[in-house]
């Protein structure tokens, strides 16, 4: 179950990259069920958090945190903004950079007034005004002022209205009329075209206006970093583009509260075994489990704890649209409704003690309010069915049972990076589920590297994919999924209609009822056959004991500051 690019997902843009999962399905081709929750499930995900969580006075000045999780294969791109920006990117981002709004683990607004002493709404007339004041004192290392233009700069480069821009998305951004001046050069008026409850996520960090230009925005972070240009309790001491080693230290440039490491530092470990035996060698204070063997693997060590909790992750099932089978609606349908995902979900959490409804949505997970099962809406687990569909399209089965039309077989390619044995189990496991209904897959193994060039060219035809969401703004998400414009739409799936019904959600100011349309909306998208969400999963780490405010904390990102080890 190794996951090496976990895409970034916040409510504003996501940049999606592989994480590689395993399935199996030993059902009756002939069966049909119905793709909610499999039997003696809970009604929702877990919500758990296990991350010993300790206030700033608890903990040690000094020592050093080492994790891996830096910039491996081709996931280099530093800018979180940037379309081909991960997860990784945007941690990376996070120790040197602002970090001006945090969530708790529940999804309650946090403002941290080392960046902004406040941020207020209200409405005038039928708009919306946000008002951020920033910290008088708050200044880029490279001696900027981080005043109002920082707001602005980061609502133009992400508004869309710059198509050189290589963006993640415009969700948010593109309901922002003006960002000007206020009542001095620290404080940003941000003006709304309506009441937009999802802004906390468009500023949960900025751009310093140097990194605005194109040229910036779309290079300057590739494979490297600009400390110059951040500003935080932490600057970067070192960057090495080859072994990728990160150190971050404190910067003495900061106004705040000072951070309790004295350092922070990155390893890259491009597959989850070299993680773990890193760990086991104390060359490591962290590291996520994925496997029962994973955990075997540490549990019991001296000196270390485990901490599980829920997790704001989903995986998914992406089959590309511009493939030439897969641009046919029927087909795709076929497809989807022939995976056992009740069946992967067994497969993955076997042996973790674990288990979970089956997601229906890619916006809301099922813990959060506003959440609908709209998977089960539009696409049942029936292969019997599938067939009859395709029978219908004109693919018959051929001799060897794979079906034909028009003198071509029907046949997809699976595309996998890396892949450890539990990643061959779900090829092998997907193969054979979809053979059984006529569909031929073959396996297209790659390295991790070639990720990006594989999605931006569409050299694929099925792919699985992550997600995690690092607020709880999952209507944001609709654009990222579905916008038929939207880079970070992998599927390439979408249409003109959906996309001005995803517009109009983001203008609804009521929460319950853009909640609603939101759910509606998605059931439309789902019905175009692209994605299928298939499960959460837990968050398990391997910790070295006294480690503060580090492990399962669903939507809450501490702050680097905050991060260190207890008394």
């Amino acid at each position: 179950m190794t996951r090496p690019k976990i895409t970034y997902a916040v409510a504003l843009s996501a940049a999606l990259a592989v994480a590689l999962t395993s399935c199996s399905s030993d059902s009756d081709a002939g069966g049909k069920s119905s793709t909610g929750a499999a039997a003696a499930s809970p009604k929702a995900a877990s919500a758990a958090t296990d991350y010993n969580p300790q206030p700033y006075a608890n903990l040690k000045d000094g020592g050093s945190y080492t994790t891996g999780g830096s910039f491996n294969g081709d996931d280099t791109q530093g800018n979180r903004w940037n379309v081909n920006a991960s997860l990784t990117g945007s941690r990376i981002w996070a120790w040197y950079n602002p970090v001006a709004i945090t969530f708790s683990p529940a999804g309650e607004v946090q403002i941290n007034k080392d960046y902004f002493t406040s941020a207020t709404t209200k409405n005038v007339g039928t708009k919306q005004q946000l008002t951020i004041t920033i910290n008088p004192k708050a200044v880029y290392n490279d001696g900027t002022p981080i005043d109002w233009r920082s707001i602005q700069a980061t609502w133009q480069v992400n508004s869309g209205k710059n198509k050189d821009l290589q963006i993640g998305g415009t969700q948010g951004f593109d309901q922002i009329e003006s960002v000007v001046r206020g009542a001095s050069a620290k404080q940003a008026v941000v003006t709304f075209k309506q009441p937009y409850a999802a802004w906390p996520g468009l500023f949960t960090s900025f751009i310093n206006p140097k990194a605005a230009t194109v040229a910036n925005f779309n290079n300057a972070y590739s494979n490297k970093l600009q400390p110059s240009w951040g500003a935080g309790p932490f600057t970067v001491q070192s960057y090495d583009p080859n072994s990728k080693k990160i150190v971050f230290v404190r910067n003495p440039k900061w106004w705040g509260r000072k951070g309790k490491l004295d350092k922070r530092i990155y390893l890259d470990f491009a597959k989850s075994s070299a993680g773990i035996n890193a760990f086991k060698n104390g060359q490591i204070d962290y590291t996520s489990l994925s496997t029962p063997e994973d955990i075997n693997q540490v549990k019991g060590r001296s000196g270390t704890q485990l901490r599980k909790g829920g997790s704001p992750f989903e995986y998914y099932l992406f089959l590309n649209g511009k493939s030439p089978v897969l641009s046919d609606i029927v087909v795709r349908k076929a497809l989807l409704g022939s995976v056992n995902r009740a069946e992967i979900a067994k497969i993955e959490f076997n042996g973790l003690d674990y288990s979970e409804p089956l997601p229906g949505s890619s916006v809301y997970y099922s813990f959060q309010k506003g959440y609908e099962d709209n998977v089960s809406k539009v696409l049942t687990f029936d292969p019997a069915q599938a067939g009859k569909d395709l029978d219908a399209a004109g693919w018959k089965p051929g001799k060897d049972g794979i079906r034909e039309k028009g003198g071509k077989q029907l046949v997809v390619e699976y595309a996998v990076f890396d892949p450890e044995p539990i990643d061959k189990a779900v090829a092998g496991s997907l193969t054979a589920a979809l053979k059984k209904v006529g569909i031929k897959v073959n396996l297209k193994v790659l390295p991790g590297e070639q990720w990006a060039s594989t999605i931006n060219q569409n050299k694929f035809d099925l792919v699985l994919s992550g997600n995690r969401s690092l607020d709880p703004y999952g209507v944001t998400g609709l654009g990222t999924f579905y916008g038929s414009s939207n880079d970070s739409n992998i599927t390439r799936i979408g249409n003109a209609g959906i996309d001005k019904e995803i517009a109009a959600v983001s203008k609804i100011s009521d929460p319950v009822a853009q909640q609603k349309q939101a759910n509606a909306v998605e059931q439309k998208a789902l019905k175009l056959y692209g994605v299928l969400p298939l499960f959460s999963g837990p968050s398990t780490y391997s910790v070295k004991k006294g480690l503060a405010n580090v492990g399962a904390s669903i939507f809450l990102s501490p702050l680097p500051e905050t991060v260190g080890w207890q008394r």
